[in-house]
């Protein structure tokens, strides 16, 4: 599966969170929990995966296809996500 992403949306993210969307395949590769971000319509289907990264629990938003995985956005997560991450596995 290939990643891409919005380049200069992937800087903001590595200077304000100190996540990189480059890092999305090391989450995908271990347990990940994830359901659709039906909480307006977005035009397209998006998911919200959840899953670790060095250590911590963080919060990709993307679309995906047969070809490929669009990362739009990543965060640490929180609190009540995390839970929903552990009770999951």
């Amino acid at each position: 599966m290939r990643y891409t992403w919005h380049e200069p949306k992937r800087q903001v993210t590595l200077k304000n969170r100190g996540l990189d969307f480059a890092d999305a395949d090391k989450v995908f590769s271990g347990p990940v929990f994830t359901f659709e971000d039906d909480r307006q319509d977005y035009g397209e289907q998006r998911w919200v995966t959840l899953g670790m990264l060095y250590g911590k629990v963080v919060v990709l938003v993307h679309t995906e296809n047969e070809h490929e995985i669009r990362i739009i956005s990543m965060r640490e997560a929180e609190k009540n996500e995390q839970l929903l991450y552990f009770s999951n596995l």
